[in-house]
């Protein structure tokens, strides 16, 4: 079985070193000894209006001035990654539940970090 490789340096991930990235979730090193030597692709920060911690990459953290488009999914894609149907996250969005954008022809589109806030 291959080891887990770190979606920002590629390198291998340690048990005591890794962590999962609440915007793409993608697996990241993250140290979480301090009395261990480790490498940090990422942060984590307490999050104060929902009393939870937040993990994010850098590749999230610093996106390039290109975007990413896998970070952008089509209501469909949204609803799936979410684990509802699209009626309910269509919903969820026209209540104000979670932030979106419409295209001029009807359809719903959605940031990956928005969806997985929203799935907790």
């Amino acid at each position: 079985m291959p080891e887990a490789a770190c979606s920002v340096c590629s390198e291998p991930l340690t048990p005591t070193c890794e962590a999962v990235c609440d915007s793409c979730g993608k697996q990241y090193h993250l140290n979480q000894r301090s009395d261990l030597p480790g490498k940090d692709c990422g942060q984590v920060w307490i999050n104060e209006d929902h009393l939870a911690l937040e993990f994010a990459c850098e590749t999230c953290l610093n996106p390039s001035a290109e975007g990413h488009l896998d970070d952008i999914l089509d209501g469909t894609e949204a609803a799936a990654l979410v684990g509802i149907g699209i009626e309910q996250l269509v919903a969820a969005a026209e209540a104000g539940g979670i932030k979106h954008r419409k295209t001029g022809s009807g359809v719903y589109l959605f940031e990956r970090r928005e969806l997985v806030a929203f799935s907790r």
